[in-house]
């Protein structure tokens, strides 16, 4: 058994994932927006809650995001580009991740090994990227890659058995993910939990720092 905190875990795959580590007989902590009120996007909410927990935890999961922030749609061109939707998505998808990565040095178990784990997604590869569109999304995304990846850098100096890494969860079939669907193959998410858990059970340190896909592939940046 392990402790695991969840934050998100009242969305598609986070309640996939609360549910799964739950089944395996794990110590899960779950807090959201909808139902405890932590607003990621908030400083100030994010040390209140967070402030309060007193364990530290074995796995932290950050499962929160956004395809459509106030109802805007993802850009087709960079001709689209609204400066303040542009701004929600860096809010939502790398703002709010950085915010709890910042207390990721008292929530992490220090005497073992332990993974803080951040929802990023495949279209915030620029390797990756030859089709274009969705700038915001993309770039958030891109974003919270390296917000992640520098953290890992300054966690492996006080936690140097930790692995801090964001993951790609494939296509998904949540309410996130709906009007998208016809376009990309995609998995139930108690599959995509459980994909996603395998990856964290076979973290190394030696992988901290890294982007990965739900089988565990290394991915672009």
């Amino acid at each position: 058994m392990i402790n695991v905190l969840i934050i998100g875990a009242s969305g598609g795959i986070g309640g996939a994932i609360t549910q799964h580590h739950t089944t395996r007989g794990d110590s899960v902590i779950e807090l959201s927006r909808s139902v405890d009120g932590v607003d990621i996007t908030d400083a100030q909410s994010v040390a209140d809650h967070l402030g309060r927990l007193d364990r530290t935890f074995d796995r932290v999961i950050v499962a929160t995001g956004a395809l459509s922030v106030n109802g805007a749609a993802p850009e087709k061109t960079i001709r689209a580009i609204d400066p303040v939707a542009m701004a929600d998505q860096f809010a939502v998808n790398a703002i709010g991740p950085a915010l709890i990565l910042a207390h990721a040095s008292r929530l992490l178990r220090k005497d073992r090994a332990s993974v803080f784990s951040v929802l990023s997604a495949k279209v915030g590869s620029i390797g990756d990227n030859r089709l274009g569109g969705w700038v915001s999304y993309r770039a958030a995304k891109a974003a919270v890659n390296q917000i992640v990846h520098t953290s890992a850098i300054e966690l492996a100096r006080s936690h140097p058995q930790s692995s801090i890494v964001a993951l790609h969860p494939g296509t998904v079939e949540t309410p996130f993910t709906s009007k998208y669907l016809a376009r990309h193959a995609s998995v139930p998410a108690d599959q995509a939990a459980a994909n996603l858990v395998k990856v964290m059970d076979d973290l190394t340190p030696a992988q901290s720092g890294g982007f990965y896909d739900y089988s565990g592939t290394a991915l672009p940046w």
